[in-house]
């Protein structure tokens, strides 16, 4: 686990959104006044731009260097690869349960599903990488409901509201999947997958 002080030294350079405790007031400030600093600076290479923008899609998905190549690898022979990568990624049951709110973050929903609290279709599985398809119910374990990880989700009024593709049922701890992840240019993860492919097109 990354200590907070790398995780803000990380954020200043790939952009606070790819850990929950740089997404804060302070952090913003803090980057303003490096920006304005910076600003007179020459502009970066090609391959450093591409480089930070394939660093922000890794660690907004906590996946290994290996990972994230052969996803990149998959999605591009598809004929939308933005569009398939992100799929592919948000599809990963430990995004589900990170977008669902049952998780505060992902690192939280990696580690729900590798301790074999969650269960897909009535199979508990221990894969955070696991893809997710339309009809899977999604649910956690009887043994687990009592878990202090869970016990306070089923009483919360104000949770974040799931994306329209997972249809959740908080009281129950429990969620389906409607249909693939929706994917926009303009989505709000603000990732530019196409600058990751020319990363991996070297």
């Amino acid at each position: 686990m990354l200590p907070v002080k790398s995780k803000f030294k990380i954020a200043k350079r790939l952009g606070a959104g790819i850990f929950e405790q740089t997404q804060s007031q302070k952090f913003a400030l803090s980057e303003a006044r490096t920006k304005k600093k910076e600003k007179r600076g020459r502009g970066g290479s090609d391959y450093g731009r591409q480089l930070l923008e394939k660093q922000k899609v890794r660690f907004t998905y906590g996946l290994s260097e290996r990972q994230l190549s052969n996803y990149a690898e998959k999605a591009f022979s598809a004929a939308e690869p933005s569009k398939a990568l992100h799929i592919a990624l948000e599809s990963r049951i430990d995004s589900a349960i990170y977008r669902l709110g049952f998780a505060p973050t992902r690192r939280a929903a990696r580690q729900m599903v590798s301790h074999g609290h969650i269960k897909i279709n009535g199979t508990r599985t221990t894969v955070p990488s696991h893809h997710l398809k339309k009809g899977d119910v999604i649910d956690v374990r009887e043994g687990s409901k009592s878990s202090v990880l869970f016990a306070v989700l089923a009483d919360k009024e104000n949770m974040k509201a799931a994306p329209n593709w997972l249809k959740a049922d908080v009281p129950a701890l429990k969620a389906t999947v409607e249909s693939e992840p929706t994917y926009t240019a303009m989505e709000g993860s603000g990732l530019d997958y196409a600058t990751v492919f020319e990363f991996y097109s070297r």
